[in-house]
């Protein structure tokens, strides 16, 4: 029988392992979640919504103040890459700085919205989300370091204001031309809700996760994804070109501003079948957005499942994102007892999402699992997702 993935807790020895490191104990001790999305895949940059969750897998830290400029990183899960120095004065990108470019990128663009660092500090960090599966490990590390530089400094921000700062990290300083929704699922996630999120506007709503006999099962293909050197910036220009031939006719900023009636009136504008196909996937699962918010306030959870799948099928189809692995274990969930399963993510690897009865869990596991190692050669990994809440000091 195929193992269900139980995360190591962290946090037990989070403090003993900085010591280890350091010499000394920590102060404080943080976590930032991970996210799924449950539906609403590639439109937070066509200006949809989405519709993501915080869950309880995510990244740890421990951390004590410096007297000095200088931040002394260490990762448990690169110990490869040792001890990471870097300066206050120094907060440039640099690649061989590897996975600290993100909190150095916080802290860059912090001090540019004139919130100064006058200290440095050190910090032990171990995170328990499987590394490249698309559950967000960098919005992750980005929200645990928002967290820690208000804590430290004292700044006073408005939490959205840190999730705006962690999409800049992306943008400016990776290099990543993502949208707002990984940030803003883990800064702001609360447990046992998932948020509706316009991308437009950043108006959201929390609507309750109420699933009963049922529970969320995270599907891994062990497969990397590597956001920044995905078909990511591809797929997101080729939307921006069936925008300004929709734009020649119709009064929009968005593909998030159409319905599917009006979409279907004017698809004749765009004259290219790519186009066509990567359009009406962000224009419908936009739509899919609003009616599983709907499903779900109304205790609907099969119309939820029906709404998963669907949005499979557009990103399979319509985006091309999913790839073989994904696909396997989508369509394999859906013989073996989801109610609705979905890749999640960018896609091209990473991970997919089933609601499964939990009492079904153990057979479905085994059942997908030999379907996988059957068309793709190795397992897969499975976990259970809880909802949890956003950052926070433990």
């Amino acid at each position: 029988m195929v193992e269900i993935y139980q995360p190591e807790a962290i946090e037990t020895t989070l403090a003993t392992d900085f010591t280890k490191v350091f010499g000394q104990a920590p102060t404080a001790t943080y976590f930032a979640p991970g996210r799924i999305n449950l539906i609403g895949e590639h439109t937070d940059y066509n200006g949809g919504r989405v519709f993501p969750c915080a869950i309880s897998l995510g990244t740890y830290a421990a951390v004590k103040m410096r007297e000095d400029r200088v931040i002394r990183f260490y990762s448990a899960n690169f110990p490869d890459k040792g001890l990471i120095e870097v300066s206050l004065d120094a907060l440039d990108y640099a690649p061989e700085d590897s996975w600290t470019n993100y909190p150095k990128g916080m802290m860059h663009f912090f001090d540019l919205h004139g919130y100064a660092l006058d200290r440095g500090f050190d910090v032990f960090v171990n995170g328990n989300l499987p590394n490249g599966s698309g559950l967000s490990s960098s919005a992750s590390i980005e929200m645990l370091f928002g967290k820690i530089l208000v804590d430290l400094f004292n700044f006073t921000i408005e939490p959205i204001e840190v999730v705006k700062i962690g999409q800049e990290v992306e943008n400016k300083f990776i290099g990543v031309n993502s949208g707002i929704m990984d940030q803003f699922a883990v800064g702001m996630g609360q447990v046992d809700h998932a948020i509706l999120l316009d991308t437009n506007t950043l108006d959201y709503q929390l609507v309750p996760i109420e699933l009963g006999d049922y529970k969320i099962v995270i599907m891994n293909t062990n497969k990397r994804r590597e956001l920044a050197d995905s078909k990511y910036n591809e797929r997101r220009s080729e939307c921006e070109k069936a925008l300004a031939l929709l734009q020649k006719a119709i009064d929009i900023k968005t593909l998030g501003d159409l319905d599917k009636d009006t979409f279907d009136e004017y698809t004749a504008l765009i004259q290219d079948d790519v186009l066509i196909r990567r359009a009406r996937h962000a224009v419908f699962e936009n739509q899919r957005t609003v009616q599983a918010t709907e499903a779900l306030n109304n205790g609907n959870l099969a119309e939820f499942g029906r709404l998963m799948n669907a949005s499979h099928v557009s990103l399979e189809y319509d985006y091309e994102v999913t790839g073989q692995e994904l696909d396997t274990l989508a369509h394999s969930a859906w013989q073996h007892g989801a109610i609705g399963a979905r890749m999640t993510g960018a896609g091209f690897g990473g991970c997919a999402i089933a609601i499964v009865p939990t009492a079904a869990i153990p057979d479905f596991v085994t059942a997908v699992n030999a379907d996988y190692q059957q068309a793709i050669g190795y397992d897969a990994a499975f976990y259970i997702a809880e909802i949890a809440d956003g950052p926070k000091k433990l």
